[in-house]
């Protein structure tokens, strides 16, 4: 089943980020947003790091997806045991490295105060940012911890690097000097919010670390919601869609509690917060699965488990679109019974009819000599994980109109 929508002529979304911030200059360089409405342009779900900060900056860098004005920041403590300070946060244009473009870094507010104080969790919006970010442009949020932390909320294995700073508050720094530790994780940064013009909506991906793309090269942006970001970003502006990141490394349909270094709680219990709470989502496409087979799961209990996906995001008004799972016939998932429950779950998502739609990342990355594994161009290395190029198949394997939920 597919879904369809109109396709509507309008003009293209030309804007530059000046040297002096973020905000596009010029009559003819302005996002059209009249009538739109706040859409989630990146988002990441919400886990565990261990141990603590204190007196630190961090700098987290992501990238659009759709452009739009007025960009708002949400800030998560939501697995913090403790309140989450900070008295300095700044958006900029991320430069290379942890350097910002000269010029281009602002300071966000909350609720008119440039401090901020997040309850264990909670979520914090920043004040919107007047003027129009990008498409497809890295920015760097840099955020001031005063005191400790406790518990950090954060993202891991984001395939980007963050940077940590020497003590005290760096977060209005725009060169790299300060900036002395690498990390794997996004800290605290859970969405970046535009206003976009009316028929812009946001797809959330759901899923694991195949959706979080580990096996893909680090800071380039290869992740396969990132090349479907990407080829939405080629379309019209009212047939454009934003893409919304909701992979945890680890993650199961079915099982899982959030703790230091876990596969984050569960898709089940987590679809509330991570998922329908990010402003704009108007469909989610769910790739999981293949930890809950590992782990143990029947056909029948993950069918179960999707069932009850399907039936909360129908009620929330969205659409649900499910992804097949996609080879592991030479990774150390694989057993012949391991594969037959993964075979009978992409018969049901593939031909149930009860998702909205589905999207075969399984046609898309398997050998066609051995169906149970993915193609030799494709495999990360274990037998699971697909590359770079595996991760472009992926990307460029969903119908875009089947995204687009009427």
């Amino acid at each position: 089943m597919k879904l369809s929508w109109r396709r509507v002529g309008a003009s293209l979304l030309v804007t530059v980020m000046g040297a002096a911030g973020l905000v596009a200059a010029g009559p003819d360089e302005q996002v059209r947003t009249e009538g739109g409405g706040l859409v989630t342009t990146w988002g990441a779900a919400d886990d565990i790091a261990g141990g603590t900060l204190s007196d630190m900056t961090v700098r987290n860098i992501l990238r659009t997806s759709v452009g739009g004005k007025d960009l708002r920041i949400r800030i998560s403590n939501a697995n913090g045991d403790q309140p989450l300070v900070s008295d300095s946060v700044y958006v900029g244009r991320h430069d290379s490295g942890a350097s910002v473009v000269p010029g281009s870094s602002r300071r966000l507010t909350f609720g008119g105060s440039t401090t901020v104080t997040i309850p264990p969790g909670a979520m914090a919006i920043s004040d919107p940012l007047p003027g129009t970010v990008p498409a497809l442009t890295s920015l760097t949020v840099s955020l001031h911890v005063v005191g400790s932390t406790g518990v950090i909320t954060a993202h891991n294995r984001a395939m980007q690097h963050s940077y940590k700073s020497t003590s005290g508050d760096h977060a209005a720094d725009e060169s790299s000097t300060a900036y002395q530790t690498e990390s794997s994780a996004w800290f605290f940064l859970n969405a970046a919010i535009v206003e976009a013009t009316r028929d812009v909506a946001t797809v959330a991906t759901l899923g694991d670390s195949i959706t979080s793309s580990v096996g893909t090269t680090i800071d380039t942006n290869r992740r396969w919601p990132d090349i479907l970001a990407a080829r939405y970003a080629q379309l019209p502006d009212p047939a454009r869609l934003a893409i919304s990141n909701e992979g945890i490394s680890g993650n199961r349909v079915l099982g899982g509690i959030a703790k230091a270094g876990s596969a984050g709680p569960s898709a089940l219990a987590r679809l509330d917060k991570d998922v329908l709470t990010k402003p704009g989502v108007r469909t989610v496409l769910v790739l999981e699965g293949i930890n809950d087979i590992y782990a143990g799961a029947s056909t029948e209990q993950l069918i179960a488990g999707y069932r009850q996906l399907i039936a909360r995001v129908h009620a929330s008004g969205r659409c649900i679109v499910g992804g097949t799972l996609t080879p592991m016939g030479s990774s150390f998932v694989y057993t012949p019974e391991k594969e037959a429950i993964r075979q009978a779950v992409n018969t049901f998502i593939r031909s149930s009819g009860e998702f909205d739609g589905y999207v075969d990342f399984d046609a898309a990355t398997r050998d066609p000599a051995n169906p149970s594994r993915l193609a030799p161009a494709y495999d990360g290395g274990d037998g699971l994980h697909p590359n770079d190029a595996g991760n472009k198949a992926m990307g460029e394997a969903p119908d875009l109109d089947t995204l687009r939920c009427n």
